[in-house]
């Protein structure tokens, strides 16, 4: 059993908005499962599914952003889930528009959704898919601009990388996080 969490804020007002791609991403999942990520588990909404021969639930947390860790935490807990069959799915502000990016480990990076998780779970042993945000401007406060809506230009790449994301989580469970990010991890110049 795995447990794939993506990391957004709830709220129809977030909706569309960078810091809400893991979201975005764990819905997609959802969708090629055939599944609907609705039901209530601890401060979660979730969904069991099966994708690519392996048992999943599907979540998104409903503590916002920088408190996804009681959430994931409380699920690892309740379903006897270990850390290393955790996949989270978040934005990331250092990666170029449409990048995806896959780590089996490491530190938080900055991004306080990570740092909730590895707090809580006491372990940075799980796989993050992380997903490029940065705009092609300067930008003098992130927190702004990551919950600010994407702009009409940035949705078809939004929606190319999504699916890339998707894909990707695909691979993670056919094969194994190391094929993943020797396909996905291509250097990219920003």
């Amino acid at each position: 059993m795995k447990l794939i969490a993506g990391l957004g804020n709830p709220g129809y007002e977030y909706y569309l908005t960078p810091h809400n791609l893991g979201f975005m991403a764990v819905d997609r999942i959802a969708e090629i499962c055939g599944v609907e990520i609705s039901r209530p588990e601890g401060q979660a909404l979730i969904a069991k599914a099966r994708m690519d021969h392996t048992d999943v639930i599907l979540a998104k947390p409903q503590t916002y952003m920088n408190l996804s860790g009681l959430a994931v935490g409380q699920l690892l807990e309740r379903r006897q889930i270990q850390s290393d069959d955790l996949i989270v799915l978040l934005d990331e502000v250092d990666l170029p528009l449409g990048v995806v990016r896959i780590r089996d480990h490491g530190s938080a990076g900055g991004h306080n959704g990570l740092k909730s998780i590895i707090g809580a779970i006491r372990s940075d042993r799980f796989v993050r898919v992380r997903m490029g945000v940065k705009p092609d401007h300067p930008i003098s406060d992130r927190a702004d601009y990551v919950l600010r809506r994407f702009r009409n230009a940035d949705l078809e790449a939004v929606a190319e990388m999504v699916d890339r994301a998707a894909e990707a989580v695909g691979v993670i469970l056919r094969e194994n996080v190391q094929t993943a990010m020797n396909q996905y991890n291509r250097r990219v110049s920003s």
